[in-house]
């Protein structure tokens, strides 16, 4: 358990893919998946004399990432050779970018446990992937086909003071991503994957204690939990007077446990140098202008607006905005019934509830978004109850129909004429004389019996509301 004498700084690394067919500076496709060094050529197998060629479209989704993520775009950027030793990067080293990255001093803002949090972007620069090591055994396989696949990190300042935090933020970044059509988001493949640093200090103090860095998480869940796990083993090393070592670990989640990898290298260790093969990366202010013209409504610019023009919750809003896709379903629906509270209320629970079951996307529903529009339509005209329309709803599910014609086809049309269910009122009041007269004497609680009984000759389709009307007035008032 977290001691509340100390206080854990959290500052996040996110490595995206940038969505390119091709890769960074050679023509080899980018598509996940295919056979082992399949995806490769001289340049991104680090050949003699095979030179690198910029890819103009990493340039173009940087530039959009950068501006989404409220950052200063650096006219005249410059790529930088990262000295190091990758086994599955043939060359030696890698093309990033060091003192002068694209994008710098930028900000994420995002909501937990509906607090606003602003986390501070340090910089978002261009570099090219690593290949992929497969450890069988005694052996190690190299496969080559991700090394040169574009990436922009994302560096947060250590603003976050919580996994929670962490996590969120995480999840926040892979949100506007998405939006912006950069990334795939894809945590499982790689392309979408985090580093987190981590450190402790005495709450009050000012200086930061020593940070070690955790490489290469891809679950949001383990995020959480390898921060919680490093909070926890570093304020047990403090308090036992164990000195805290900088460095690399990994996390494993079947432990739930990290462990040390590498010693961690400092800035001077990767003997950073311009790339001689690349010319400083200059971008204008039209390329800036027309990124920024491109980019859409973000998730939280569009949550506040529809808690403001919806009338609902926060919190409601930042779930129907988690996905593009499921923020603009949201929006027809409510356009159609003319009932946002209600729109948002269905897509949550039940549509949501059936997506999950099903394992399928938004912009797979076998039901439109026009459709449950219409379909909280006939709850508002009074046509179906609640009631009566989950099990619509579940139908057009299963047959894709529109609710109007399975409501005509099943005859489930709710009965709202007064001598109907006045009728229906008598029959059940002359076959259960001694509930009315319990009723009568004070037992209030067989009010719901009586409202059960006409429910079910009715089959549910009695109105309710005029049921309950009705009954009270054929009831009498019980004596109290």
């Amino acid at each position: 358990m977290l001691s509340s004498e100390f206080e854990p700084v959290i500052g996040l690394e996110i490595h995206a893919q940038l969505l390119t067919k091709s890769k960074l500076f050679c023509s080899c496709t980018t598509q996940f998946g295919l056979g082992d060094n399949e995806n490769t050529c001289p340049v991104c197998m680090g050949m003699p004399g095979a030179l690198p060629v910029l890819n103009e479209q990493v340039v173009t989704f940087s530039l959009k990432t950068g501006l989404a993520l409220n950052c200063k775009i650096r006219e005249t950027s410059v790529f930088s050779r990262k000295q190091y030793f990758y086994p599955d990067l043939p060359k030696g080293y890698q093309i990033s970018q060091y003192d002068k990255p694209i994008c710098e001093n930028g900000f994420v803002e995002y909501f937990l446990d509906g607090e606003k949090k602003h986390v501070r972007i340090d910089r978002a620069h261009i570099e090219e992937d690593a290949g992929k090591s497969i450890h069988n055994g005694d052996h190690t396989l190299i496969n080559l086909n991700r090394a040169g696949v574009p990436l922009l990190e994302i560096v947060s300042a250590p603003d976050m003071r919580s996994a929670q935090e962490a996590a969120e933020y995480a999840r926040t970044v892979r949100q506007i991503l998405l939006y912006l059509e950069v990334n795939d988001g894809n945590l499982e493949e790689g392309s979408f994957r985090c580093d987190c640093n981590v450190s402790v200090r005495r709450r009050g103090a000012e200086k930061y204690g020593t940070r070690t860095e955790i490489k290469n998480i891809n679950s949001f869940r383990f995020i959480e939990k390898a921060i919680e796990y490093e909070i926890q083993r570093q304020i047990d090393c403090v308090i036992s007077g164990e000195k805290i070592v900088q460095e690399t670990r990994l996390y494993d989640p079947d432990k739930n446990r990290t462990f040390t990898m590498r010693s961690k290298e400092e800035a001077h260790d990767y003997r950073y140098f311009p790339e001689p093969d690349l010319l400083p990366l200059k971008v204008s202010e039209r390329q800036i202008s027309t990124a920024r013209e491109s980019l859409p409504e973000l998730p939280i610019a569009r949550a506040t607006r529809f808690a403001e023009q919806y009338k609902i919750p926060t919190g409601d809003a930042v779930v129907l905005t988690s996905e593009m896709s499921l923020a603009n379903y949201f929006e027809e629906a409510a356009k159609v019934s003319q009932n946002p509270k209600a729109s948002g209320n269905w897509v949550m629970t039940e549509l949501m509830r059936e997506l999950n079951n099903a394992q399928k996307k938004v912009s797979n529903s076998p039901i439109s978004a026009y459709n449950l529009g219409q379909l909280i339509l006939e709850i508002d005209k009074g046509t179906i109850s609640g009631k009566i329309a989950k099990n619509v709803f579940l139908e057009m599910w299963s047959t894709q129909k529109d609710p109007a014609r399975i409501i005509k086809e099943k005859g489930l049309v709710q009965i709202s004429d007064n001598s109907a269910i006045e009728k229906m009122i008598d029959e059940i009041i002359a076959a259960n004389l001694s509930q009315v007269e319990q009723y009568r004497s004070g037992k209030e609680k067989l009010f719901g019996f009586f409202v059960g009984q006409i429910m079910k000759i009715s089959k549910g389709q009695a109105n309710p509301e005029l049921v309950n009307e009705l009954l009270k007035a054929k009831l009498g008032t019980s004596a109290k």
